[in-house]
């Protein structure tokens, strides 16, 4: 039996801590080095950058954190696979192998290509989702470092697995575990106790980086190097397995996973064996990234203070409306959103004041920039008493739109570009399955009728929420069983829209999901254009689970602690 591969992760998004790489690199034994910096705003950064310079389009971040571990990873023979290639694997590629030269790290270099798509008028990026067999292929010709450009963040670990044990496409379960594990690791400490629902039981001042022992069946331990911070338990996995997901299967172009067979076990200390995970073959179909530049926006936040906010509200309303209305230059798009972030008799003046936020979009420059700014300025001697903004409105900037499509896996060409230069086709991982729904699973039996408390939701469940584009999941679970038998039954689609009142005109789906007892809401068209457009106040939907949290519900006294039954 091959021995089992062990994964880790240093990045969860462009921009995450710089020093991780070496951390994860000195902390422990490791077979392999993951990176994810892509992400569907960081498509649309790059490709401002490559308008500015045809050779960047890649996060340059990754290349000056191998400058200090480059020859960390050639000793300790550990390969490194990452998507920072964004939308120049080649280049970034080249810059690997002049850093190698450079420094005198013997090293051998790969890169995936073949996820550029045409790119539609009017728009900046256009990238296919490809799957891990590229990076395998790489691997299987000896590559030290492979990068590659939009592949799915789960990629990075099913490659590598699948070089490793000798998969082929066919070998479903065992891909479909390793999605499951990819999936737990790519947003690096989110699954070791960071963004976590229940932090406040854990010292999590600093979590270290996941890492995954994948064994050759797909199985495998989510773990953390001895000595770091965070934690790894049940809840921390299960919170990372629901984010950014949908129903029972999720799919990728290695495979679709089935999220319902997932068996989660505490194993010991920070380790958590994840086994069960069935797959099945992947849809036909790849999806494609598209990201333009949706127009312009402005914003200004006024500061109101003390007696009388929604008075003030309203007038300083009105006299915009009106200042546009004598310039003739009303943006498409004007919305406003009061916060009462105001107390009353409060000891500082930032507790006594309220922000109201003014957002203007529009397709034309002009229409958001001199005369939005100008007409807040010039309220600044004649609006509400205590008149102020949190910042001095500016002239508007660019905002951009992320846009999912589709085209037949066949017609993308994959392609591994090996260390010694040739140029290996990957074949598509056919055939396919159409991708369907499940039948929703029998609910478990309800808790017998007893005294209830009303208390806040997070008391006894957890939450993450996040963002596909437009649309915002929301994943909530419990840890017990009794708390299942009442969650199950309690928050139905109909309690989540009362619960949260921003989502009662639009779809919301739920899935149910008992073996991790859990309940995994899609609220479609929540983020309007998505995360790039900051169409809302959270525009990844990072916060949506905690609002939900927060809420009051009848909860049965006996999933209670005493602490919450008398508080």
């Amino acid at each position: 039996m091959t021995r089992p591969l062990r994964i880790g992760n240093a990045s969860g998004f462009y921009g995450d801590r710089f020093d991780a790489v070496r951390d994860m690199l000195t902390g422990g034994p490791l077979d392999v080095l993951t990176g994810d910096y892509l992400a569907e705003l960081t498509m649309l950064i790059l490709g401002r950058s490559r308008l500015k310079d045809p050779k960047r389009g890649y996060a340059s971040t990754f290349l000056r954190q191998l400058e200090e571990s480059l020859g960390l990873a050639h000793e300790r023979g550990v390969r490194i696979v990452t998507n920072a290639g964004g939308l120049n694997p080649a280049g970034l590629a080249d810059a690997v192998r002049e850093l190698a030269e450079r420094t005198g790290v013997p090293v051998r270099v790969a890169h995936v290509e073949g996820d550029a798509r045409p790119v539609p008028d009017g728009y900046l990026t256009a990238n296919a989702y490809l799957g891990g067999a590229g990076i395998a292929a790489c691997l299987r010709a000896g590559a030290d470092v492979v990068v590659t450009g939009r592949v799915t963040d789960a990629a990075l670990v099913t490659g590598p697995a699948a070089a490793h044990f000798g998969w082929g496409p066919d070998a479903h379960d065992a891909l479909a575990g390793a999605v499951v594990a990819g999936h737990v690791l790519e947003c690096g400490t989110q699954a070791t106790g960071g963004n976590y629902a229940f932090f406040g039981d854990h010292d999590v001042r600093r979590p270290g980086f996941p890492l995954a022992e994948i064994h050759e069946d797909g199985s495998s331990v989510i773990t953390k190097h001895d000595g770091t911070g965070g934690v790894v338990d049940i809840g921390t996995v299960t919170a990372q397995l629901l984010y950014e997901t949908g129903g029972a299967r999720y799919p990728g172009p290695d495979v679709t996973a089935r999220l319902d067979t997932v068996r989660l076990t505490q194993a010991g200390p920070d380790r958590v064996r994840i086994d069960g995970v069935r797959g099945e073959a992947p849809p036909p179909t790849l999806k494609v990234g598209l990201n333009r530049l949706g127009g312009w926006r402005n914003e200004v936040v006024f500061v109101l203070t003390g007696l009388d906010i929604e008075a003030k509200s309203r007038l300083v309303r009105d006299q915009f409306a009106d200042a546009l209305d004598r310039a003739g230059s009303k943006p498409a798009e004007v919305r406003w959103e009061l916060a009462r972030t105001d107390r009353a008799d409060a000891g500082t003046e930032e507790t006594a004041s309220a922000l109201l936020r003014l957002v203007v979009r529009d397709p034309d420059a002009d229409a958001v920039g001199r005369a939005v700014s100008g007409a807040a300025v010039e309220l600044a001697l004649g609006s509400y008493p205590g008149f102020h903004v949190t910042a001095p409105p500016g002239k508007g900037a660019p905002y951009g739109v992320f846009e999912a499509a589709y085209v037949p896996a066949g017609e993308v060409e994959h392609v591994a570009v090996l260390p010694d230069g040739s140029r290996e086709t990957v074949p598509a991982a056919g055939p396919y399955r159409e991708l369907a729904g499940v039948a929703e699973p029998a609910l478990p039996e309800p808790l017998p009728q007893g005294p209830t408390r009303t208390v806040p939701l997070g008391y006894v469940a957890g939450a993450r929420s996040g963002d596909k584009g437009g649309d915002a999941n929301v994943g909530v679970w419990v840890r017990t069983d009794e708390a299942w038998r009442w969650l199950a039954h309690e928050l139905t689609v109909e309690r989540f829209r009362e619960l949260l009142p921003e989502t009662a005109g639009l779809t919301v789906g739920r899935h149910v999901l008992p073996g991790l007892r859990a309940l995994n809401f899609v609220v479609r068209g929540l983020l309007g254009e998505g995360v790039a457009a900051q169409a809302r106040f959270d525009p990844q939907a990072k916060a949506v689970g905690e609002w939900l949290r927060s809420r009051h519900v009848p909860v049965p006294v006996q999933l209670l602690d005493d602490t919450e039954v008398t508080a």
